[in-house]
């Protein structure tokens, strides 16, 4: 068994570590590959590169797209080429709406008497990307909820108080944006679909015939049933199996980092690890 993790996020998007920090963690818990798949932004990836090459660390250049759908769809992205413009492109577009979903969110929060301000969230983010998770943050730092939690579920969360849904690509398009930056793509935390086996069934075969590459199975909040389910069902659909914590930092209490898997699980020299 060694240990991996495709799945974490550093203060680009909306985990509390640096890049660095990422690789100096997984060089001292002993990870044979580390994966930043920050969401919506590629901006960690080249000092995470240089930390992983200095600190010994096999690292992975990722992704996290979300994508429209009536439940949470997201869509990891693999081995992807540094400044793809049309990604970044897009990318650009998905921030900026982003932007303006913060704006909407914060307006409602003070509608609801809550004293905050986009720039106290922007201080807090640190990164480019400006997220739920940051506003949670200034939430706890002001009393307004005494957990990230809590923020979420009375405030944040879809079909709480001050919700706003932001606009997404198709799963399709971030699926068509991953493979034009040399990447593959993977279903993140199908888990978190809270689909039926009939439901999940349906939308793999949609996404691989759209090119989906494979299916994170081995997912930190999976119960074992639940891991053995998806690894089933990625075998039915001819899907790699992939394996990530879904690692925030502090912004994601009780989650390691790291993910012990088999040795063969994924045909690495495909993925540029070797």
């Amino acid at each position: 068994m060694i240990l991996i993790d495709m799945h974490v996020h550093s203060r680009c998007s909306d985990g509390t570590f640096t890049p660095e920090e990422l690789a100096a963690a997984a060089r001292r818990r002993g990870l044979s590959l580390l994966s930043l798949t920050d969401h919506d932004t590629t901006a960690g990836l080249a000092p995470f590169m240089r930390a992983c090459a200095k600190d010994g660390v096999k690292g992975l250049c990722g992704i996290e797209l979300s994508a429209e759908a009536p439940f949470t769809l997201h869509i990891l992205g693999y081995r992807i080429s540094l400044g793809a413009g049309r990604l970044e492109e897009r990318l650009d577009y998905i921030r900026e709406r982003r932007d303006v979903r913060n704006l909407l969110i914060c307006e409602k929060l003070r509608a609801l008497g809550l004293d905050v301000a986009i720039d106290e969230v922007r201080e807090i983010s640190g990164g480019e990307v400006v997220a739920r998770p940051h506003i949670a943050r200034l939430l706890i730092n002001k009393g307004y909820a005494g957990s990230v939690t809590e923020a979420f579920t009375k405030y944040l969360a879809r079909g709480a108080a001050a919700y706003v849904a932001r606009e997404r690509l198709s799963a399709e398009e971030c699926i068509s944006l991953i493979r034009e930056a040399g990447g593959v793509a993977v279903l993140a935390h199908p888990f978190q679909c809270r689909l039926d086996d009939e439901g999940l069934e349906a939308l793999l075969s949609r996404l691989k015939g759209a090119g989906l590459w494979g299916m994170e199975a081995i997912y930190g909040a999976n119960s074992p049933e639940t891991t053995y389910r998806h690894l089933k069902m990625a075998g039915k659909f001819g899907l790699y199996a992939t394996a990530g914590s879904d690692f925030h930092g502090g912004n994601s209490p009780g989650t390691e980092l790291g993910m012990p898997v088999c040795e063969d699980l994924l045909p690495w020299a495909r993925l540029g690890i070797r």
